[in-house]
């Protein structure tokens, strides 16, 4: 059967898990009466609460008796990494746009990433319906990016699409027909995109996508370069210096059929499928028959550039909640999940009781402690800190990051402030449409730690921000951190509603009564800068004298809910934030009131 290998690339929220459940519909891949979930390629938990796809993911339709693998990509900047090996796996790519939006930053990280290997994309402006829709000016966006981004003029000749994915539509026309449905899509992968190129030789495969299966083991995917696999053949792996991993024999050949994954007994070259059996290589290995010695090459991954400490949760409440609390069990874990994420890099600190896990940004290394935490994992997180480089001279250079805020115009005076507050430059400043303008920055990654909740605060809840990697530049000095100190519990017990009444005048608090605390615990926000520890334990002295006035029952305002993302970016170097599966609170590194003296005092001399 002939073949397309095709992957869909976006930024995120422009569509693309939504496009692919129309093309699987349209297809035939499911049966009249099979019930069939929303954006089903996003079949992690967490994937779909959050509405965002983590992982990529490939799929196969057949459509005029040609078969097109499709690899669902993921938008956001921080899980870049998949985006990047998944684009060796493909022939071709459908850039998907938003019709009011137009490019945006992941948009132009995904665009030169396929450009780089050569793809030739398919335009496909989406969300047309939007009362906002300006295609034509989108498109002339999307051509100046493809420029800028050193397209050649095969790439510039890019076909365009008009449509919406959700309405199971596409066409050459803004205004439709739309009675075709998805098509014109398909027939034009078919007439755009190149069948697969298939090298000489015996087989050869880049891995691309690693998962465990608890009955299969390790499941390493890929697209097959030259050759063909057969189940039971031996086959070895080799790294990208071409020193050899391990040996084994093919237990299974599974290639993708619709939404599932069938056995076949054959895997011909151009084909994406995965492979079972063996259990050291990953991404970035090549698979080949025992014969070959060279390895194919790899796409090089964008190094980290924020970074966290994973310690052993070391409160008076650990092991309380959870069952995985040890060093032992909290390092398999994240060795397992380096295997098979490229961006993550995990190093053992020297006491063994804590561990440096570095990414791409906060939302991915926030998405794995969520991942542990629902897996029963207990432990205590740092704040993000920015992975700093020396170059050849000696200057410290820090990662910059490109930040593009669409803000009405009202705010956009406040957002500069801040932003310049924290060391970032402007670039552009232009109006997008709808009293609305769109500002352009390139601001230190270690200034933009903890701003996305302020400037919510500061634009009503208007802005849309959106980050990517720029490059490494000069260190460009200290910036201001949080100004308020917080409120300390100083002893261990449950709180008591009347303590936390008592209490409000000194700062917002955020936790609740009846909650466990201990001595060190984080319970409040001061509203001065300074640390002050309260006693939330204290309840109302009772008297045999009665009181002229009954007594009103205690009016408590609600605490502030930290989560997750907000309570990494909020906490100070000096704090930790402890996860548990049902909790998240937060607490000093020193629990003792005299060892925080002792280490403010040594922070003092250093410094001085």
């Amino acid at each position: 059967m002939s073949m397309r290998n095709i992957a869909i690339i976006a930024h995120v929220d422009h569509g693309k898990t939504t496009l692919v459940d129309e093309l699987l519909k349209q297809s035939g891949a499911f049966r009249d009466n099979q019930r069939v979930a929303e954006r089903i390629m996003d079949s992690n938990e967490l994937e779909k609460e959050r509405g965002i796809t983590i992982l990529a993911k490939a799929t196969s339709v057949v459509w005029n008796d040609v078969r097109i693998n499709i690899v669902d990509t993921p938008g956001h900047a921080d899980f870049g990494g998949e985006v990047e090996r998944i684009l060796n796996m493909v022939d071709g790519a459908i850039v998907l746009v938003d019709a009011a939006e137009g490019p945006m930053p992941q948009t132009k990280f995904v665009v030169g990433k396929a450009l780089k290997v050569g793809l030739k994309p398919i335009v496909a402006v989406n969300k047309i319906d939007r009362p906002d829709a300006r295609a034509e000016e989108v498109i002339n966006e999307v051509f100046d990016l493809f420029a800028a981004l050193d397209a050649n003029d095969e790439q510039l000749d890019f076909p365009i699409l008009y449509g919406s994915g959700r309405d199971g539509w596409m066409n050459y026309e803004p205004e439709g027909p739309k009675d075709k449905g998805l098509a014109p899509l398909f027939d034009l992968v078919l007439d755009h995109v190149p069948e697969p190129s298939v090298g000489e030789g015996q087989f050869r495969m880049i891995g691309t996508i690693l998962e465990a299966n608890p009955f299969l083991g390790r499941i390493i995917t890929g697209r097959i370069h030259s050759g063909s696999i057969k189940p039971n053949q031996p086959i070895k792996v080799m790294d990208r210096n071409g020193e050899l991993l391990e040996q084994g024999r093919v237990s299974k050949i599974l290639a993708f059929r619709g939404i599932e994954r069938q056995p076949i007994d054959e895997g011909r070259a151009g084909d994406i499928v995965a492979i079972a059996g063996l259990t050291k290589g990953t991404v970035a290995d090549t698979y080949c028959v025992p014969e070959i010695s060279e390895p194919l090459e790899a796409q090089p991954i964008d190094p980290p550039t924020v970074t966290m400490s994973f310690i052993v949760n070391d409160s008076p409440l650990a092991g309380t909640e959870g069952d995985k609390v040890t060093s032992r069990v909290i390092r398999d874990r994240l060795m397992k999940e380096a295997e098979g994420n490229v961006a993550l890099k995990i190093e053992e600190a020297d006491d063994k009781d804590s561990f440096y896990v570095s990414g791409r940004g906060e939302l991915q290394l926030a998405v794995l402690i969520e991942t542990m935490r629902r897996e029963g994992f207990e432990l205590a997180v740092s704040r993000p800190r920015v992975v700093m480089q020396k170059d050849e001279n000696g200057t410290l250079m820090e990662p910059v990051e490109e930040v593009v805020i669409d803000v009405d115009d009202e705010h956009s005076g406040v957002v500069v402030q801040k932003m310049s507050e924290r060391k970032a430059e402007m670039v552009e400043l232009r109006p997008s449409g709808g009293s609305r303008v769109r500002l352009v920055f390139h601001a230190p990654t270690r200034g933009l730690i903890g701003y996305q909740s302020e400037l919510l605060t500061d634009t009503r809840g208007t802005a849309i921000m959106n980050r990517l990697f720029h490059d490494y530049q000069p260190y460009k000095g200290e910036i201001d951190g949080r100004v308020n100190g917080v409120l300390l519990a100083n002893e261990a017990g449950e709180s008591v509603a009347y303590a936390l009444f008592n209490l409000e005048d000194r700062g917002p608090m955020v936790i609740d009564a009846g909650e466990k605390v201990y001595e060190g615990m984080i319970v409040g926000i001061h509203t001065r800068d300074n640390d002050l520890e309260v006693n939330v334990l204290k309840g109302k002295k009772l008297t045999n004298m009665r009181a002229s006035g009954k007594d009103e029952a205690v009016k408590l305002t609600p605490p502030i809910r930290m989560t997750l993302e907000r309570a990494l970016s909020w906490i100070q170097d000096d704090e930790l934030v402890e996860v548990t599966p049902k909790t998240i609170r937060l607490r000093k590194l020193y629990l003792d009131p005299h060892e925080r003296k002792r280490f403010e005092k040594s922070k003092t001399a250093l410094s001085a």
